[in-house]
């Protein structure tokens, strides 16, 4: 296991009502020591500024391994995710109910395999490059 990545024990979560509380009702709930939670839930009232700064918050976290992020939510805040360079957390897009998962607006040099023995598959070879030499420059060829 990579160094630092020991107490990265939960996943955070940014979307819409349904998707976050689906996800709260499976179990990744967490409300750390400051009182501050793992999720943020996005309605047509959320201020921009919000949904930036929780991004930002869990990014910074150092108990968070994997930003879960509805992709409608990450195409308000697009900049930040295809900004996101590091392997931890990982950033995750996913569909929400009312829309479908789009692939051609995700950067595929978001994609990280760190730790992981299987592979998951993807329906593009151009994905897979990507990921792989993405790997490569934050670990090296060997």
């Amino acid at each position: 296991m990579a160094t630092g990545t020991k107490e990265r024990n939960l996943i955070a979560v940014i979307g819409d009502e349904d998707s976050v509380t689906g996800l709260l009702l499976g179990g990744i709930g967490h409300i750390d020591s400051k009182q501050k939670p793992n999720f943020l839930v996005v309605d047509a009232k959320t201020p921009l500024d919000k949904i930036e700064e929780s991004f930002s918050e869990f990014v910074k976290r150092k108990d968070i391994a994997i930003i879960l992020i509805t992709q409608q939510v990450a195409d308000m805040i697009r900049t930040m995710i295809d900004d996101h360079d590091q392997a931890f957390p990982t950033v995750l897009e996913i569909p929400s109910k009312d829309h479908p998962y789009d692939p051609s607006k995700v950067c595929p040099s978001n994609f990280y395999f760190v730790g992981f023995r299987q592979v998951i598959r993807f329906d593009t070879l151009y994905l897979q490059d990507s990921v792989l030499k993405r790997v490569q420059r934050l670990f090296g060829d060997s």
